[in-house]
């Protein structure tokens, strides 16, 4: 479903949930080396895998002249903590993720590898480095502090504000976020991706931005 479908069905309702909208601001160094990337390529197709943003979409549809594409997948990380982990997690990722093999120019994971286990992990990044193209871009960020005990669960949706800033909006969710994922991991989780750039932000949150080797 591209952008102007997407955007069509889900207009009346996007604003409503997206969290507050004085939610605070926060700056970001990788977003603006990601739409440099992008912003090489003619109408690039970009997979966000967070939830409907209105702002967002808006921005990167103006910034790119892109085809976007939305997984919306804080859905399945609260569906999957309650029906439980599938047995087949390369069965489950590959059938969610039915794209053709290198067919995406740019990949929005925000936080979501947060949420899920280390094999799951492992599972849903051979998926997305499956379908980048080559010398494409994935955007992911990782918290690098263990969760507070008692807080409760809740989902981030990042507004795209201008290029080097984004309003955080939190919403209640069903899975709490995960132990934070070492450098190592990370880029063992990826593989065959590179870390190009990451940063570590006064919040305690790491962006990293992977690219897909040349063909």
């Amino acid at each position: 479903m591209g952008l102007s479908d997407l955007f069509r069905r889900r207009r009346d309702n996007t604003d409503s949930d997206t969290g507050a909208s004085d939610a605070p601001v926060h700056p970001t160094k990788a977003l603006p080396k990601f739409l440099a990337t992008l912003s090489q390529r003619q109408q690039p197709l970009l997979l966000d895998l967070g939830t409907v943003v209105g702002p967002s979409l808006t921005f990167f549809g103006e910034q790119l002249g892109c085809k976007i594409f939305v997984a919306d997948f804080d859905k399945d990380i609260d569906r999957l903590a309650k029906e439980g982990k599938p047995t087949d997690l390369d069965a489950f990722y590959a059938q969610r993720f039915p794209q053709e093999t290198a067919s995406i120019d740019g990949i929005l994971c925000w936080d979501l590898f947060d949420f899920i286990d280390k094999a799951s992990g492992q599972a849903l990044a051979k998926q997305l480095a499956r379908i980048l193209r080559p010398d494409g871009a994935l955007l992911a960020f990782f918290n690098t502090t263990d969760p507070v005990p008692g807080t409760k669960p809740h989902f981030t949706r990042y507004v795209v504000v201008d290029p080097s800033h984004l309003q955080h909006r939190t919403y209640p969710g069903r899975q709490p976020r995960q132990k934070p994922l070492n450098n190592r991991d990370i880029q063992r989780m990826f593989e065959p991706l590179r870390i190009t750039e990451q940063f570590l932000l006064k919040s305690t949150m790491r962006e990293v931005l992977f690219r897909k080797p040349p063909a």
